[in-house]
């Protein structure tokens, strides 16, 4: 029986495969405890040949620290187009998608929140109580305002959800609030970003 001594081939293989799994070691040791990246799915997200392993913990911590920030980037930019794999799970789905278009595409009495919040923190530091009283009475019919425009928007919510998804088992209540939490927010800083302009159709 013959026995077959390693080649060059298999010496080559046998002395990278501990420089694969350096940084992973160095991670493990720090007691962090984190998943390492795939060397694959590394090589994958940035072109031209491998960097060479790490020789500290310190710049393993580094590149592990870099790698997150990109994804989180990543995630971030997806999350803004509307992509639904980058997306939190209480904005995933199609009726999600829907209930915020359905906000999106009306002009909401929430929107103005901050600006009338900011009219009422001025008014309330003038000395003048015939302003200080306007003050109190603009801001309490603005709340009278936001609760029927809610209500309307609730029901418009409602009526687009069974209209599109007639089968499903929608807890409207849930969906209701998240639009009207969406419809509280300044346009230009919802997330995800608006789909549809003002006035169309959905």
């Amino acid at each position: 029986m013959k026995l077959r001594l390693p080649g060059r081939r298999d010496r080559a293989e046998a002395a990278s495969a501990p420089a694969d799994d350096a940084a992973v070691q160095l991670v493990k040791t720090g007691g962090k405890g984190r998943p390492t990246p795939k060397r694959t799915e590394a090589q994958g997200r940035r072109p031209g040949p491998p960097p060479p392993p790490p020789t500290t913990r310190k710049e393993a911590y580094k590149r592990m620290r870099e790698q997150q920030a990109a994804g989180r980037v990543a995630a971030r930019a997806g999350g803004l187009r509307g992509d639904d794999s980058h997306l939190p799970a209480r904005d995933r789905g199609p009726v999600r998608k829907l209930v915020r278009d359905v906000v999106d595409a009306r002009r909401n009495a929430g929107s103005f929140f901050l600006v009338v919040a900011g009219l009422v923190l001025i008014g309330y530091f003038i000395p003048s109580p015939a302003v200080q009283s306007y003050t109190v009475f603009l801001w309490f019919l603005f709340f009278l305002v936001i609760i029927a425009d809610s209500f309307v928007l609730g029901r418009r919510i409602k009526r687009k959800v069974l209209e599109r998804f007639p089968d499903g088992d929608h807890r409207m209540r849930g969906l209701v609030w998240y639009g009207i939490s969406r419809s509280t927010m300044v346009r230009r800083w919802r997330f995800p970003k608006p789909e549809v302009r003002l006035g169309a159709e959905v």
